[in-house]
């Protein structure tokens, strides 16, 4: 937190003689989960996932970003190396949407007016909101599904390199860390009441929320007047 802070001060405060340009473009790469259910692999794509970004470049090191992003989430015991997750053999997919906003950092200069090969790796942090149907139990027992938000954190790194004056393109992979355990439908739980018995139908490490991964390439067009300083 320390450090985005001191992110969002440069961005503020960073100095007028800089250009602004801004991107806009596509996201088209892979999905994955991890948590209780499934692969434990961490880069191991699974359904294509698509999207949209918009950046508003604040200088030739930091950027606003906002990107949309949706996949059907695999998530499937079968697939896992770990036999106890095989035999189980549970398995369930979700239909996740995602829209995040944050800062993307660049490690070297990448500055959009200047003529040349341009290229850099990239880090991208801020904060995500996606939405999925989570499984719960009613007040009468049952199973059932609601659509609800789940808020994350994505940590996002890549490389970029600008193709001519108008297009670039970027390779990452990116992770988000969830503020739920239930993507997975593994933390399925009513407490209980005076008429009713405690349900508990929750499973795994209880203690560990759930990430997804989506790895992929970003096509963005460039576009913004260089500013002019003439008197």
């Amino acid at each position: 937190m320390k450090y985005i802070i001191i992110l969002i001060l440069n961005i503020l405060f960073i100095n007028a003689s800089y250009s602004q340009t801004h991107e806009l473009g596509v996201f088209m790469g892979g999905s994955n989960f991890i948590g209780d259910v499934g692969s434990t692999r961490f880069f191991s794509p699974k359904k294509l996932a698509l999207g949209g970004v918009y950046k508003w470049n604040r200088s030739p090191r930091y950027a606003w970003r906002i990107s949309g992003i949706i996949t059907n989430l695999e998530i499937i015991d079968r697939a896992s190396e770990d036999n106890s997750r095989i035999q189980r053999d549970y398995e369930t997919v979700k239909t996740i949407g995602e829209i995040s906003a944050g800062i993307e950092f660049n490690f070297f200069e990448f500055d959009l007016h200047k003529t040349g090969l341009h290229q850099t790796p990239y880090l991208y942090t801020g904060i995500s909101a996606a939405t999925f149907k989570d499984v719960y139990i009613n007040d009468q027992d049952q199973l059932k599904e609601r659509v609800k938000p789940a808020i994350g954190i994505p940590i996002i790194l890549g490389y970029k390199l600008k193709l001519n004056h108008s297009f670039i393109v970027g390779a990452e992979i990116g992770a988000r860390y969830l503020f739920t355990d239930n993507l997975d439908e593994s933390d399925i739980f009513k407490e209980a009441t005076d008429s009713d018995p405690q349900i508990d139908m929750r499973f795994g490490d209880l203690n560990n929320n759930d990430w997804y991964v989506f790895t992929g390439f970003t096509l963005t067009y460039t576009f913004g007047r260089q500013p002019c300083y003439c008197d």
